[in-house]
């Protein structure tokens, strides 16, 4: 853990406790207080208003992709990301304590778990798979309303935050099921994070001109940094016009000022969102 771990008392989540978000942030951060919120916009919120020291938000999921607006958040805010994770997905059929397998009628969680689980949702041919908000929050909806004919799809720290039982563990349909979640603060929070940083991302916007994202991606390749992603997002209000974001692997702190410096001079907007320790 960095020197600054002591100071990341309250982490924003969104979702409920109990989530995979919930489980990212335990094993960034140990033992943390949880502000749990409706909206991702309300999670940045929590942090620059103070009442959360950090929020721990999925950035990408191997499965199904990047998540489109979390980037647009960190562009928008004054935040930084300075830690990143890889944590494993693993859907489980959850209920409330003495409920049977052959008493589920109702299988309810986020429409994303419930899509990662067909195969074995398939086999339940007595019970009909409904979406609800939440993973853990259907957990919390079951246990909450004493339902004894519905089963949430979940992480195991629902079961156990909530008081209910895994009827089913391990559930999903791919075993290769990763999530990247970034811990983000401030950006005039003080961190130790960049000492061990061998990752940097960041966004930047070109002229709208034929060549200048190659060119762009040649100053990269020409300071001796290894591009691991790019991800591109539409300009609000200018059609066809877009931010592309990037994160590139280096071994010389050197070479990364180089990319960042060589981009400046051939970008009309460079915003460097993080310098983190890769995962």
């Amino acid at each position: 853990m960095s020197s600054g771990t002591h100071e990341l008392r309250r982490i924003a989540i969104q979702g409920e406790r109990g989530s995979n978000s919930h489980m990212a942030a335990l094993e960034m951060l140990g033992a943390v207080e949880i502000v749990a919120c409706t909206l991702s916009s309300d999670v940045i919120e929590a942090v620059m208003t103070g009442r959360a020291d950090g929020a721990v938000l999925p950035i990408e999921n191997s499965l199904h992709g990047s998540v489109a607006e979390h980037y647009d958040l960190l562009l928008e805010h004054a935040i930084r990301i300075d830690r990143e994770s890889l944590l494993r997905i693993r859907h489980n059929l959850i209920a409330g304590p003495g409920v049977k397998l052959e008493d589920v009628r109702h299988v309810i969680s986020h429409p994303v778990a419930l899509s990662q689980c067909r195969k074995y949702l398939a086999t339940l041919t007595q019970a009909r798979a409904m979406p609800f908000y939440d993973t853990a929050g259907s957990v919390k909806h079951v246990m909450a309303e004493g339902l004894r004919d519905t089963a949430g799809v979940a992480p195991v720290l629902a079961a156990e935050e909530y008081g209910a039982q895994v009827l089913v563990a391990g559930i999903e349909d791919n075993a290769q099921n990763f999530t990247r979640f970034h811990l983000l603060r401030r950006d005039d929070a003080a961190s130790a994070a960049v000492k061990a940083a061998d990752k940097l991302s960041l966004a930047f916007a070109v002229e709208h001109r034929p060549g200048t994202l190659v060119a762009a991606l040649q100053v990269l390749a020409d300071a001796g940094v290894d591009l691991t992603k790019i991800e591109s997002r539409p300009v609000p209000g200018s059609p066809w016009e877009y931010i592309f974001y990037v994160d590139f692997r280096y071994d010389d702190a050197q070479k990364a000022e180089r990319a960042v410096e060589g981009l400046r001079a051939h970008c009309r907007m460079v915003k460097e969102l993080g310098r983190y320790a890769a995962a």
